[in-house]
């Protein structure tokens, strides 16, 4: 019992010496006797676990090279890097394992070896979560770590060699619709027509030429000197179309012509609407990896712009599969991981009108340029169009007409480019609209403020700034005629709302400098960023450009910007938006593409409605007063597109744009809305129109935005317009200006 004391004594004072700064002296035991140090545990090559942490890490972070510098000496001898990661990158792949998360649960852990259990869940997209208690084993190299890899590492199932796969179940690809129901991209029987000029008769050329102009859209004299200047045999590919619509050409079948059939996601009407709808391709090489683990086979093809990109996850359906594990030797299944059932795709509904686009593209199609048609007073889109145009059809691998994408990409024009919603431009006079709000907006001018508008503006000591009545005049007197008619003499004495009808612009440069020299520089491109300019819309379905408005430096920042130039830039889409707030009363909306989500049967999933994002800062006696200038411009005999606009029958307000581009002719602008009334149970609609480089915009942009009013209100155009005949060739029948349309107004779902 006394030894037991000591003893206790002695374990109680070692443990305080190791807190005091010197000797403890115990009674009876020599005080120069050592103590032993205690006793330390220490592991060579640190913790196991930890090694075995980095190797998951850069597991999940795909980062091979890693997880192979990782690996002992023996196992990288067994298998060399690149079937490693093949190995690693397969199982997540064919698992479809976007993901996963570890857990290190224990370790054993010995001299030269160690054993560390832990737990992995991959999180698969086709068979929901896969959980594996897994007992990794390292060894010690150079005092370090190294794992001793198999493929059971990756899932005790692997152990041996086997491999997973999977059996897809992939449902069809959901269509896309407008509005009406009218489908615009669906699985269908499709005909990819050609010529062999050297079958084609004196015969068969006339009715085989007009009715490939008539499906395919292609000049009639064009295609005829390609008949006669290509090789006999030498097949010249004109277009793609569905059953119904090649219909007749089929059933006339006039010598040298010629059709392969094929069943694809197809595009109708050539594909309308192709910068909204989009298109499919087959998976690239470079995103095969991130989409087989979305739980797609591979070999799909997937949205790749627009609608069918924005809407991949509907569009596609949920995929289902079966995952086995498989012999290799035998390739017989050794056990079943999971499986899950397809569910069916859904269907998009678009705000867009098919017939509505079909005629806007084909009234731009002889120029570049855009147009956008919304609802004044929801912000739906019911047309968008750019020109030039392409045809979603082409991007089909198994379209045998796809050798024409190679002039689509290489076409100089940029015909993929959507320009209603990414062409950036100068606006010119429609940006007037909004010098008008700043200006009255400021306190310094009423809509009856007076300004005598001449030739001349000479305010600023630049240079002297002529307006657009003395080009006129000049243009007359260089053909030998006087300036006496409405466009070629000034405009004279003229209210606020009387310059925004004649478009003068030296009262809006003098609007510009007073706010100017009124300390208030920067008020119109506040007012214009109010507008909703220089900024994205926020559309969301597809890419937009966000434009330009800058802050003013100096007095001719501010005078130029008065008028839409300088480096304003805007887009048919922001234009077309703020036109429906002037319109409207003042509400800014979020332009909308999408009406609906629906599946298969059932309720739909998503019904979006419209969106009220913001409101124009002016005063409604003020914007009233805009609306009143800009139904001026279109109906009083001295408003710039009087002359232009006098046939519609339709009552619409707008505003001409002439804006000098940099480079050859001016772009043309127009943009309005409509008034109708109750004259009809559609809903208004605002409409803005480009065409680059050629003119002024009464003259080329306000007869389209004729053509798209006619067509929104009676199905189909009404009137030809002035340049079609000897320039373009007519394209319908015509009406006479001013008479009674063949058509009454349809009615349509609001």
């Amino acid at each position: 019992m006394k030894f037991l004391r000591w003893l206790n004594i002695l374990v109680v004072l070692t443990f305080l010496s190791a807190c005091s700064a010197g000797p403890v002296e115990i009674p009876g035991i020599p005080t120069d006797t050592p103590l032993p140090p205690p006793y330390v545990t220490i592991t060579p090559g640190g913790n196991p676990d930890a090694a075995l942490t980095s190797y998951l890490d850069a597991f999940k972070a795909d980062d091979y090279n890693t997880m192979y510098g990782l690996l002992s000496r023996v196992s990288q001898d067994a298998i060399p890097l690149e079937d490693f990661a093949k190995r690693n990158r397969d199982a997540l792949n064919e698992m479809s394992a976007g993901s996963f998360d570890y857990e290190v649960l224990s370790s054993l852990i010995n001299v030269y070896s160690s054993e560390v259990s832990f737990r992995v869940t991959y999180h698969t997209a086709l068979v929901g979560d896969i959980q594996r208690d897994i007992v990794a084993r390292l060894t010690l190299e150079n005092n370090a770590w190294k794992l001793q890899w198999e493929d059971g590492i990756i899932l005790p199932e692997l152990a041996g060699g086997n491999v997973l796969r999977m059996d897809y179940s992939i449902p069809s690809r959901g269509n896309i619709y407008d509005r009406n129901g009218d489908a615009l991209a669906a699985q269908s029987d499709a005909y990819a027509f050609y010529i062999i000029p050297g079958n084609v008769t004196d015969d068969s050329m006339g009715p085989l030429v007009s009715e490939a102009s008539r499906l395919c859209g292609i000049d009639m004299e064009t295609l005829i000197n390609q008949i006669n200047n290509t090789p006999a045999q030498y097949p010249i590919q004109l277009c793609t179309a569905s059953e119904q619509e090649s219909q007749r050409f089929r059933g006339m079948s006039p010598s040298g012509l010629q059709w392969d059939s094929y069943n694809s996601r197809y595009y109708f009407d050539q594909g309308v609407g192709s910068h909204v709808v989009g298109y499919t391709q087959l998976i690239s090489a470079e995103e095969l990896e991130a989409y087989r683990r979305r739980g797609y086979r591979g070999d799909e093809t997937v949205g790749k712009a627009g609608i069918e990109q924005w809407a991949e996850e509907y569009l596609a359906g949920k995929h289902g599969g079966t995952l086995y594990v498989i012999n290799p030797s035998t390739g017989t299944p050794v056990t079943k991981v999971g499986e899950s059932q397809p569910q069916a795709a859904d269907s998009i509904f678009l705000t867009i009108d098919r017939d509505l686009q079909y005629y806007t593209e084909l009234a731009l199609r002889p120029f570049t340029g855009a147009a956008v048609v919304i609802e004044r007073d929801t912000g739906r889109v019911l047309a968008m169009a750019s020109s030039p145009d392409f045809d979603s059809n082409l991007f089909a691998p198994t379209n045998p007409n796809n050798v024409l994408l190679g002039e689509v990409l290489n076409d100089y024009r940029q015909p993929l480019v959507n320009r209603a919603a990414q062409g950036q431009y100068p606006l010119g006079s429609v940006f007037k609209i909004i010098t008008m709000a700043a200006g009255m907006e400021s306190g310094l001018y009423e809509p009856q403020t007076p300004y005598d508008c001449q030739y001349h503006w000479t305010r600023l000591p630049d240079k002297v700034r002529d307006d657009w009545t003395y080009q006129h005049c000049e243009d007359r007197v260089r053909s030998g005629r006087e300036c006496n008619t409405s466009d070629s003499t000034p405009s004279g004495l003229v209210t606020l709302q009387e310059g925004l009808m004649r478009s003068c612009n030296p009262y809006f440069w003098d609007i510009g400098f007073t706010l100017f020299q009124n300390n208030r520089p920067n008020d119109i491109a506040n007012m214009a960023r109010a507008f909703g300019l220089g900024q994205p819309t926020g559309i969301q379905q597809i890419e937009e450009a966000s434009g330009n408005i800058p802050d003013a430096a100096t007095a001719v920042d501010v005078v130029n910007e008065a008028i839409g130039q300088g480096t304003v830039q805007v887009t048919p889409l922001q234009v077309a938006r703020f036109i429906a707030a002037v319109g409207n009363g003042g509400t800014l909306y979020r332009p909308q593409l999408v009406e609906r989500i629906a599946p298969v049967t059932g309720d739909p999933l998503t019904v979006f409605k419209p969106e009220a994002v913001g409101t124009l800062p002016i005063q409604p006696f003020r914007l009233q007063a805009i609306q009143e200038a800009m139904v001026w411009v279109v109906e009083k005999p001295r408003g710039t597109a009087n002359f232009r606009l006098r046939g519609l029958r339709i009552p619409v307000a707008g505003k001409t744009g002439t804006a000098e581009s940099g480079s050859g002719e001016p772009h043309a602008w127009f943009a309005g809305y409509t008034m109708a009334g109750e004259s009809t149970d559609l809903p208004e609609i605002a409409i803005a129109v480009i065409i680059e480089n050629q003119g002024e915009g009464s003259d080329w942009a306000a007869p389209i935005f004729q053509r798209i009013v006619e067509t929104y209100y009676y199905g189909r155009p009404q009137s030809q317009l002035w340049f079609e005949a000897g320039i373009f060739g007519p394209t319908l029948t015509p009406t006479p200006f001013g008479g009674v349309p063949t058509e009454t107004p349809r009615p349509r779902d609001r």
